[in-house]
């Protein structure tokens, strides 16, 4: 195998893709695709999706991938090899920790659904790199430690969510995330309401897992489809927010907005209200963030407005959907209270996909590990693993015990 490219050999910034599998990570080498006289992809990695890392590999040619999971790393080395490829593997979550570290990359997108991306994407930060945020989790779980890391390192963080990305738009000039934004007064982040926006409370209560997965707007991985439909990630985005642009959880404020037009807003203490506009296309804040400060195009439509016609905005309903008054008590209360919300919520929303559960026991389990186990100071990464853990279990426990004696009692 050939020794590491620099950057400063071949003029081109290398680009380390956590997640390529996914829907995040297939929309960055889209936009990567349109720009390869500026940027090389160095390394892929994926969980399970051995076939499609290889298909991607073979296109991009990296100098590494990597594979979360290890058994699916030793059938994924195989077809490198039988392939022919100069692809060096790794696997495990030390393999990926590896890849977001590399020196011959000036950016990691770091795409990796839920808790197993906080320890890759700490690594990238920790290198201070240039990190673009697209997994919300880690700053939800231990948002202080990446701020603090990043102020260490001098790494940049940028956000991808649409919604965050788009608050960052409207900050001031020069704005770096984690600082308190000077003249900004409230922030205002939209979401679409999900497929259920206009269903009842009583038909909520037999929705099916691809029903919650059909997203009217955006195309998204199956996890964050049904925290969409729940209206935790809107949830999640408030945690995320507060740490991302330094505001109290009472200055951010949920705006459902069923267009998806409008990705969110900044008001500021002048009464100005600054909001960024654009079609519902993950490639517009990918490609922002790519080429921050500058722009560089994406593939995605102009926005029509006179085929949009018209932009609605409504109070979110929290009773129908209280996994959003969840999140805002979890954020309000700190230290492993947004810890043990984010570890419940992911384990009710695998157990509703393999159809273990109903929607509407989601917010039920989240609710009871939440009120159930005590909550602690969040100060080292030591503490906010070991209460993801207990959280998980927790809810395992919850489900296997209560919720199903309680279904057997009712029949």
């Amino acid at each position: 195998m050939n020794p590491p490219v620099d950057e400063k050999e071949t003029g081109l910034t290398g680009v380390v893709v956590l997640g390529a599998t996914g829907s995040i990570g297939q929309n960055t080498l889209d936009v990567l695709d349109r720009h390869r006289d500026v940027y090389r992809v160095v390394a892929l990695t994926s969980n399970t999706q051995v076939d499609r890392l290889l298909e991607q590999c073979v296109r991009y040619r990296p100098e590494f991938a990597a594979m979360a999971d290890r058994s699916s790393a030793d059938e994924f080395s195989r077809k490198i090899r039988d392939a022919g490829l100069p692809v060096k593997v790794l696997s495990g979550e030390q393999g990926l920790s590896e890849v977001a570290a590399l020196p011959q990359a000036g950016i990691v997108m770091a795409a990796i659904v839920g808790a197993a991306g906080l320890l890759p994407t700490l690594a990238a930060v920790k290198a201070g790199k240039k990190v673009l945020l697209a997994n919300k989790e880690p700053l939800v779980m231990c948002g202080h430690i990446f701020i603090e890391e990043a102020r260490r390192s001098g790494a940049l963080l940028l956000p991808i969510d649409s919604e965050h990305n788009a608050i960052f738009q409207c900050m001031p000039a020069g704005y770096r995330a984690g600082q308190v934004p000077g003249g900004v007064k409230r922030i205002l982040l939209t979401g679409s309401g999900g497929p259920f926006r206009s269903h009842s409370a009583e038909t909520l209560e037999n929705v099916t897992p691809d029903e919650a997965c059909a997203h009217p707007n955006w195309d998204m991985g199956r996890k964050i489809s049904v925290d969409s439909a729940t209206l935790m990630n809107k949830g999640l985005e408030v945690i995320e927010a507060c740490w991302l642009f330094n505001v109290l959880p009472s200055s951010v404020e949920v705006v459902i907005h069923p267009q998806s037009i409008v990705h969110s807003m900044v008001e500021y203490v002048d009464g100005s209200v600054l909001a960024q506009l654009g079609n519902p296309d993950m490639r517009t804040p990918i490609a922002h963030a790519l080429a921050w400060p500058e722009r560089i195009e994406s593939g995605v439509d102009s926005l029509d407005l006179y085929k949009t016609g018209k932009l609605e905005f409504e109070i979110p309903d929290t009773d129908r959907f209280p996994c959003l008054k969840l999140a805002y008590e979890a954020a309000q209360k700190g230290g492993t209270a947004p810890v043990v919300l984010n570890a419940a919520n992911e384990f009710a929303v695998q157990a509703f996909l393999d159809k273990k559960i109903k929607f509407t026991d989601i917010h039920a389990i989240i609710r009871h590990t939440m009120t159930t186990l005590e909550h602690k100071d969040s100060g080292d990464l030591e503490t906010v693993l070991e209460m993801d853990a207990r959280a998980r279990n927790f809810a395992l426990e919850y489900v296997n015990d209560q919720l199903h004696q309680d279904r057997r009692m009712t029949k």
